[in-house]
């Protein structure tokens, strides 16, 4: 029987299991990660609020993996061999397979000094945690909130988090009813962030920190984080919470392998999620670096859509057929704010942006309980 080897269990690698059963793949499956469990990261941005807690947001895999025939063994990669098609775990063992799946997701860059000062809200569960305990202790004061792109590879940044931190703590604040005890700085050394969203979605997000006092500190290179401060060429911010999201990167053992890598050491992929030179390996997610427009997001809509892709193509390998399935790159987010959300949507040359509405506030909480449902 044909194996698959998966590596991850976040959104790219459980959308690509599932996608392959659902092609009717017969072929045995197996993931390897650290934990069985699925951490719905898009949701953390409610933590602070109370809306949701790390525990709930935790959704034990034991039940998905049953019911789709799926091996899971609990390790951590540390290298792998393209040309053999073979991966390493920590536990000392070697797995080899027909088709591997690199769907490990990426890390943030820590290069930046002191940035050990700065809490990274989508390192996880725990960052927003860590969120939640800063602002409690607070009475009043400066929270700084910030984003940078991987100077070696610019697309490689998930900044819309941190315009849903910002716009979220800032209603947060003002249903406490101790908002003029804050100051709320956005920081970012691009002059106009978030451009991949589009020029009008940046207009809308510039507009609303006017609108709600968020002061601005853009267009400055950033030098370093202290721990009461973020120090950029152009000044510096006074903080008393510091919440900085850096630019993102392939995994350390990424460099260790015979694969590929970008710029930003993520591993390469074309159009089919291959991995260029080595038949049978497959990448997915944030793990990779891909062709595609400028504003090809790193979001877990854009990382299932390249798993559905993965799936489609290794069900044709093992049918015989050409890989022919490319994915399509497609950025769809709702920037939330607690109370309302503002819905972008960018596909070839449409780029919809629509206001901030009561509604898509409920809707991206509709959307969470009906993805989550395939995993429970």
């Amino acid at each position: 029987m044909p194996h698959v080897l998966i590596l991850g269990s976040g959104f790219a690698a459980l959308t690509a299991a599932r996608a392959l059963r659902k092609r009717g793949v017969t072929a045995e499956i197996t993931l390897v990660s650290p934990r069985d469990t699925l951490h719905y990261l898009p949701s953390t941005i409610w933590i602070p609020a109370g809306l949701r807690t790390g525990e709930g947001l935790k959704l034990p895999l034991a039940n998905f993996f049953a019911r789709h025939k799926l091996r899971h063994i609990k390790a951590s990669v540390t290298t792998m061999s393209g040309a053999n098609r073979s991966v390493t775990l920590d536990t000392g063992a070697v797995l080899r397979a027909d088709h591997i799946v690199i769907a490990t997701g990426g890390r943030f860059l820590r290069k930046l000094p002191g940035i050990e000062n700065a809490i990274i809200p989508c390192e996880g569960i725990d960052a927003a945690e860590r969120i939640t305990a800063g602002l409690q202790k607070l009475e009043g004061g400066t929270i700084a909130i910030g984003m940078a792109a991987n100077p070696a590879e610019p697309g490689a940044i998930r900044g819309g988090p941190m315009f849903e931190y910002l716009f979220i703590l800032d209603t947060l604040l003002r249903r406490q009813g101790r908002r003029e005890k804050f100051e709320l700085v956005f920081f970012s050394p691009s002059k106009r962030p978030g451009q991949r969203l589009g020029e009008k979605a940046v207009d809308g997000v510039l507009a609303a920190m006017a609108r709600r006092g968020i002061s601005t500190h853009l267009g400055h290179k950033m030098v370093r984080i202290a721990p009461d401060k973020v120090v950029t060429e152009g000044g510096e911010i006074a903080a008393d919470l510091i919440l900085f999201q850096p630019g993102m990167t392939g995994l350390q053992w990424f460099e260790g392998t015979d694969l590929p890598l970008s710029p930003g050491k993520m591993i390469e992929g074309d159009a089919l999620c291959r991995v260029p030179g080595f038949e049978g390996i497959w990448v997915a997610g944030d793990a990779g670096s891909y062709p595609g427009p400028e504003w090809l997001p790193k979001q877990a809509h854009q990382a299932d859509l390249q798993a559905q892709a993965v799936a489609a193509n290794i069900a044709a390998a093992l049918a015989g057929k050409p890989p022919r399935t490319e994915f399509v790159p497609e950025l769809i987010c709702i920037m939330d704010s607690l109370d309302k959300g503002m819905i972008v949507f960018r596909r070839g040359n449409i780029n919809l942006v629509l206001p901030a509405m009561r509604p898509l506030h409920w809707l991206k909480r509709a959307f969470e309980t009906h993805y989550l449902r395939a995993f429970r």
